[in-house]
Order: C-alpha cells, then structure tokens, then sequence
C-alpha cells in the first residue's frame, strides 16, 4: 500500500514539489494551501491521489478541520509535513509584539497544533512519521530575519523532545533544513511595518538577496528537494533527526559549526581562563 500523507503549504515551491513526487510514486495524498483554487491544478493532475484541503494554520478550528478531512479521505494518516510558512523580514527593533505573535503561529504554534491532533492516530496505528521542514535559519542566524530565525529555533527544539516522546510508539521525527532554493519565498515575504533606517547598513543587502532567491540560478531546485524526502521517509534505516537539504546547506552549517565551537572555548577560556603552555 502507499502511504498516506498530509503536508501543508502545496500552492507551490517545496509542497507543491513534494505533493507532485509523492503521488506520482504512487502514494495518497491531503495538500493543504489557505486558498483551495490555489490546488485546483495539482489536484487535477492527480484525481484520486490529491485531496485539495483548506488550511489557515493560525486557526485552531480549521487546523482540526483540515485533520478530520484528511483522516475521512484517506483513512489514516501515515506521514504529517509541516511545511507551511512565510518569511517576516525585520531588525528586532523594527518588529512589533503583534508581526512577531504572527510570525511565530505560523512557523511554530500552528506545526504544533497539527502535530498534537495527528500523534494521537500514529500511535494508535503503532507507526508514523512527521517531518517539519525548517532551514538552515534553524541553527544559524541572518540580519534582518530574528522573527523568522526564532521561529525555525523553536521549531526544531520541539521536534528534538518531539523525536524522543515519540519513538516508543513507532513514530519518527525528522527536521529538514534546507538551504536556498527557487521558491516564491523571498518574493512572499513580508516586511515589519516599521523601518528604522539605521539597520539599513546590515539588513537591506539580505532582503535585496532574499527577493533575487528564485531567479538565482545557483539556488537548489524543489524537485530535487522533494525527491530528497521520498528517499528520508522511505528509508527503513535510522536516519539523523535533522538532515540538511541541498549542497549550500551543508557549507553554512559546517561554518555555523565551526563558529559555534569557537564561541564555546572563548566562553571557556573567559570563565576558566586560558589552557595551561604545553
């Protein structure tokens, strides 16, 4: 039998891709987008394998909603990806208490609310499998994207519980961090109300990049992502809970390493003081 998957965020780029590899292998599939129209082709080219469902993550209501149907459709729910998202673009100065709350339903408390409705069935099914797509913002940071950044920080701390929770029941945990690819990502961002000009000098080079992502022709291709998931779910293997996706990713993480290692012995050396002269 194929599995029966739920990922959120298929209007395009890396759902969209997923949904389309997912189905064409063979597998079923509920997509979610906030606007339905927005899945009418995809699920048109897959009648039968694609169940178009509407989903506004920072609802409670349309959360459960979005779990009823697809549970009603496919009769189980095998893999959940938590792939819905949307950049907000701001200095921490720059952010208000209201953009932030948004922001962070979006990328953490909505995950999480669809998370807590699906385990229930995977445990009583004895098997299942969430994948909650981060990025490599989830270990490193970027000027001009903290809201974003705690976000992905958020959600990855509660996938690492989540995977130890979890695994007792036969339910794997997995975080994709994936680099830079041609999505609608930076062109869909949105940016803080407020603009201090000040942070002008550290921020406006990376929202300019941010906005060129899906015309760089060096950024990663969403079909190659996708094809990356087939094989992570697929794998009867033990598989790391957080898996880079894409060549850049594994260059800024292994920088973000390395940095992150320097830190510790200069935090080190200033609390203990410096190594003993060999």
């Amino acid at each position: 039998m194929g599995r029966r998957w739920l990922v959120t965020g298929c209007s395009s780029g890396l759902g969209q891709a997923l949904a389309t590899a997912a189905a064409r292998a063979g597998d079923e599939l509920a997509v979610t987008a906030r606007k339905t129209a927005d899945l009418e082709e995809l699920a048109a080219a897959w009648p039968g394998r694609i169940t178009p469902v509407p989903l506004e993550l920072r609802d409670a209501d349309s959360c459960e909603a979005a779990v009823r149907t697809a549970l009603d459709r496919l009769g189980g729910i095998d893999v959940l990806v938590n792939n819905a998202g949307v950049g907000l673009f701001g200095a921490v100065e720059e952010v208000s208490d209201a953009e932030l709350r948004d922001q962070l339903e979006t990328l953490v408390v909505g995950p999480w609310r669809l998370t807590r409705l699906v385990l229930p069935l995977m445990r009583a099914q004895g098997h299942g499998h969430v994948v909650n797509v981060s990025s490599v913002a989830g270990r490193i940071a970027f000027p001009g994207l903290a809201a974003y950044i705690a976000g992905k920080h958020a959600l990855e701390g509660m996938s690492q519980a989540l995977a130890a929770e979890a695994a007792p029941h036969g339910i794997k945990v997995t975080v994709l961090e994936p680099g830079m690819f041609a999505t609608r990502y930076g062109t869909a961002m949105t940016e803080a109300a407020r603009h201090v000009p000040a942070y002008d000098v550290t921020n406006r080079e990376m929202l300019e990049g941010a906005r060129g992502l899906a015309e760089n022709p060096e950024t990663g291709r969403p079909e190659d992502f996708a094809a990356r998931v087939l094989e992570i779910v697929g794998s009867e293997a033990p598989t790391p809970l957080r898996i880079p996706v894409g060549n850049d990713a594994y260059g800024y993480l292994d920088l973000a390493a390395a940095a992150a290692g320097e830190e510790l012995e200069a935090a080190r050396e200033l609390v203990h003081g410096p190594p003993p002269a060999v």
